[in-house]
This record gives structure tokens, C-alpha cells and sequence, in this order.
């Protein structure tokens, strides 16, 4: 990621933080360092484990060539893709987790990996997400590639 790239993912990242110039801050004395961020403000994460979150990440790059942000954190093995504000209190899918509003989200700077935290798709700066309903159709496809009825 560019250094102009990642300026402008850290400035958005950082704007749903309560206090976004400390976060900003934090993150340029210590790029290693996670932020905790709020869910629900700028952003909803869904989260899809192990192999099922790995395939449905295929598919929606296949479907959208370049998804919104999507976070993978080895410690749980859980992916997390990043979708508009108010998706998880709608969301109805089947092992699949929401942060939404209330909820925070551990994330590491752009362009480092920190803590098992580390960006599939680092976020752009300009605020693309993930459509619920593209998510959907991904984690389908990625169901049935798994069960092999397809892919």
C-alpha cells in the first residue's frame, strides 16, 4: 500500500474514533500498535471462520474485483468483512458474527500486521464497503464450492 494509500486509509479509519487525532497519533508513534474502534459509526464486521471466510473472500473478489475492507485474525481464525452501518442488526446468515452498534473492533494500522490482526483488503480511504447483499451471494457460492456442488 502507498504511502499516500495508507494516509488516507488511517485518516478514514481513524475518524470513527471517538478521539481520531489520538488514534492517529497512536498509530504514527507505534505502526504496530492496535486501535480499538467503534462498530456501527462508519462501518458494521461481519465475521465468517476458517476455510468458509477464505473461500467467500475469493468469491467477492471475483464478484467485485476489489472488496471493502476485510480483516483476518489468526488467533480466532475468523475473517471480517467490512459493510455499511445498521447491516448487522438485519443480518439473518448462519455462523456468521456482527460488530455493529455498541460493538468495538480491534484493527491494526494500514500496511502492518499487528497481533494476529492483519488486512486481507486494506481499507482505501474512501469509504468502500461491502454491499450486504454482494457479502450474501459471495458466502453462498463459497458454501456450495465447499460442499462441492460448484466453483
Amino acid at each position: 500500500m502507498a504511502g499516500t494509500g495508507v494516509r488516507a486509509a488511517v485518516e478514514w479509519l481513524a475518524s470513527a474514533a471517538p478521539d481520531p487525532g489520538a488514534c492517529r497519533w497512536a498509530w504514527e508513534r507505534d505502526p504496530l500498535r492496535v486501535a480499538l474502534l467503534p462498530a456501527g459509526r462508519r462501518w458494521d464486521v461481519l465475521t465468517v471462520a476458517g476455510e468458509p471466510g477464505r473461500v467467500t473472500l475469493e468469491v467477492l473478489t471475483r464478484l467485485t474485483g476489489r472488496p471493502g475492507p476485510v480483516l483476518a485474525d489468526s488467533g480466532s481464525g475468523r475473517t471480517g468483512f467490512f459493510v455499511p452501518p445498521g447491516t448487522v442488526s438485519h443480518w439473518m446468515g448462519t455462523g456468521v458474527r456482527g460488530a455493529g452498534e455498541g460493538s468495538w473492533i480491534a484493527v491494526p494500522r494500514p500496511g502492518q500486521a499487528a497481533g494476529g490482526l492483519r488486512w486481507l483488503v486494506p481499507p482505501d480511504g474512501s469509504g468502500t464497503l461491502t454491499a450486504p447483499t454482494t457479502l450474501e451471494t459471495a458466502m453462498h457460492e463459497a458454501a456450495a464450492v465447499l460442499r462441492g456442488w460448484g466453483g
